[in-house]
């Protein structure tokens, strides 16, 4: 049997799986977007009895042999055959020592905690979740102790997994860098910056209007409509089924109309890399392969380094003033590009200014690794949230639900993944400083020519994402490894200028 027999065998096999795969995925969707609060527990009981039967395909005999054969010798194979493959064998070496009734009770115990961490954010009481993470954080050492290979510790290990080559050494010099720099300059923006207008931020504005900007915004950036959905959900999101089914989430308050345009083009960041990977990938089973970091870079591209760059802003004043209903005719649009870059200590990480965003990161950081390595109980952790952000941002966090509550990643065996969006920050402007070498990006962007950072991004970043190492994409893209002054160069810059700093 050649080995493009074997892969053809294998790939009808993958058909199956991603397509059960797909439907636990929308199974999740519904449960987060549109379930009632009585059918979540429901919902999560559908999605673990589908991981069942994914759990059976992914660990058949068959299956098994035939990825570790071509994993072996993939002669014969194309590239991206051979990329799939490998993802494969990870995925494969991760889970193969993992029992049908472990993966099923780690399903449930995941689909759970999300109704028990809706419930205690809404209760404002840690108390109600306290248990489900508990949980979750057994699973989590439960299954790296069970791997024929693991890293130096747990948290370690979640970190390679979600950015291959990632480790609590690379994002302690990491953070280390990133705290040099971000808090003395926030502390001279507190002490030294110039009064920026903010009245207008909380102006109400109906929810229609804003639905009606938001989809303004993702046809902006470049998607592709007829394989789009815009949908409501506690904590935004975007997930994709395939580069033609792709959803976006956002959630509406009417005085946070500016807010809403910032989360819509991070969201659609997120759309844009799902439905523009080459058709080959998706083809050959190697598409969704790019790490998490990866995809916050372009989510985090769009709503910081080009939405609120002045170029953007001069674009989209008059649709803002247009849909607002005028409410922002008082407005200039150097108030506006002024506004909302606005830089103070804040609690709520998603609504946190550009330039203390990574300080929040941090916190999330320093707390994940503490209690999945055992170094704290999950009963310590309200208490240093709150400890810690008073130590970084100077602020007191009145209660759990604007504390440790605040954000939905810790309802699922899902850690490791916070860092990726201080990663994907310095990415970003990285690969915008690259960018800037090809065409004037500040002028397209300031005539809503988006189109061609979409179509660059799609050549330089998009099609190399699920085929590359972090490290070995960001070289291909810029020319070198990982720069962390990029990002810091261009803060200090922009935040200098902004508030006329000496």
């Amino acid at each position: 049997m050649t080995n493009q027999q074997k892969w053809k065998e294998l790939s009808r096999r993958l058909d199956e799986i991603e397509a059960y795969g797909r439907c636990v995925g929308k199974v999740g969707f519904d449960m987060e977007c549109c379930a009632p609060e009585e059918g979540i527990e429901q919902a999560g009981e559908d999605m673990a009895i589908l991981g069942k039967r994914l759990y059976k395909l992914t660990h058949a005999p068959r299956y098994c042999a035939l990825v570790e054969e071509l994993h072996a010798d993939s002669e014969g194979l194309t590239n991206v055959q051979k990329k799939a493959v490998e993802h494969l064998y990870d995925d494969y070496a991760r889970t193969k020592n993992i029992s049908a009734k472990l993966d099923y009770e780690m399903d449930l115990a995941s689909n759970k905690a999300y109704g028990a961490w809706l419930k205690a954010k809404k209760a404002n009481d840690f108390s109600l979740f306290r248990d489900s993470l508990g949980e979750l954080i057994r699973y989590q050492r439960l299954v790296v102790e069970k791997r024929d290979e693991r890293k130096a510790t747990v948290y370690d290990t979640c970190l390679d997994d979600m950015e291959k080559g990632g480790s609590i050494e690379q994002l302690d010099a990491f953070f280390a860098a990133l705290k040099a720099r971000i808090v003395p300059l926030l502390a001279r923006i507190v002490r030294e910056g110039k009064p920026i207008r903010e009245d207008f931020m909380s102006r109400p504005v109906p929810i229609p209007a804003q639905e009606a900007m938001s989809r303004y915004l993702l046809a902006l950036e470049g998607l592709r409509q007829s394989a789009l959905v815009l949908m409501t959900t506690e904590h935004p999101f975007t997930d994709h089924y395939g580069r033609c089914d792709v959803r976006v989430t956002t959630h509406y308050h009417e005085d946070s109309f500016i807010s809403n345009v910032f989360t819509t083009l991070h969201e659609g960041g997120h759309a844009l890399f799902m439905q523009n990977e080459p058709q080959e990938l998706y083809d050959n089973h190697g598409a969704d392969r790019m790490t998490n970091a990866m995809h916050e870079t372009i989510s985090r591209f769009y709503e910081n380094l080009i939405g609120r760059s002045e170029a953007f802003i001069h674009y989209v004043a008059p649709k803002i003033r247009e849909l607002s209903g005028g409410i922002f005719d008082d407005v200039s649009e150097r108030e506006l590009y002024e506004a909302v870059n606005v830089a103070r200590p804040s609690l709520i990480r998603t609504e946190a200014d550009e330039l203390s965003y990574c300080l929040h990161i941090l916190v999330r950081y320093e707390l994940e690794k503490a209690f999945v390595n055992g170094a704290i109980t999950v009963d310590e952790i309200p208490a240093l949230w709150r400890a810690k952000y008073k130590q970084y941002l100077g602020v007191d966090v009145p209660d759990d639900a604007q504390g440790c509550l605040q954000d939905v990643h810790w309802s699922s065996v899902y850690f490791g993944y916070f860092p990726s969006y201080a990663l994907g920050n310095a990415y970003g402007a990285q690969i915008l400083a690259a960018m800037k070498k090809d065409f004037d990006v500040d002028a397209a962007v300031a005539s809503g020519e988006l189109f061609r950072l979409r179509d660059w991004l799609t050549g330089h970043v998009f099609s190399i994402a699920s085929l590359t190492t972090p490290d070995e994409w960001i070289r291909a893209i810029t020319g070198e490894g990982l720069n962390v002054n990029y990002y810091l160069d261009y803060l200090e810059d922009k935040y200098t200028k902004l508030y006329e700093l000496k």
